[in-house]
């Protein structure tokens, strides 16, 4: 009788233990998807941003490839908008490489805005890297926009409006 209720309780005892794993697999994977959630709200709300808005307005209009001096010339918003431009791209590359974003939301979100702002800023951030004698100077926006460039290049990306023309809501 004794041994029956002892190999009763290893196997309850067992049974609890794997519980417990599958209960903490599934909380870290609740875990991650909320931190992925508050990331891409976070994104969302960034790319709404008043200081955001104002740099690709301003940006917007100039020319892809601009110097340092050429975008000096437009104004000291224009410089200001171009660092408030890296400085939220900075944090998003990073976001992404650290697996805090996930790289399709952002190509998603900001695909097309990201290489347009690159295309722009990338001869003036070079410039900058070597007046300030800082190679990392914009790095993590270089980096995030070359990556997407880089799948855009792999994968035909359509339009959301053509890729996606026939989805229908989940019930």
């Amino acid at each position: 009788m004794l041994n029956t209720l002892a190999s009763l309780g290893e196997f309850l005892g067992g049974l609890a233990v794997i519980g417990g794993v599958i209960f903490a697999v599934i909380q870290i994977r609740h875990y991650r998807q909320q931190r992925r959630d508050a990331a891409a709200l976070t994104l969302m709300q960034t790319l709404q941003s008043r200081p955001f808005m104002v740099s690709f307005r301003l940006l917007g209009s100039v020319r892809d490839g601009i110097t340092a001096p050429e975008l000096r010339a437009q104004g000291a918003e224009y410089e200001e908008a171009a660092i408030a431009m890296v400085s939220i791209y900075e944090t998003i590359g990073l976001a992404v490489y650290r697996d805090i974003a996930h790289f399709d939301l952002v190509r998603e979100l900001t695909g097309g805005v990201i290489l347009a702002m690159w295309r722009k800023l990338a001869i003036w951030a070079e410039e900058l890297r070597r007046e300030r004698s800082h190679e990392r100077y914009a790095e993590w926006f270089q980096w995030l926009a070359e990556r997407i460039e880089e799948h855009e290049a792999r994968e035909a990306t359509l339009p959301a409006h053509k890729k996606l023309a026939t989805w229908e809501p989940r019930h």
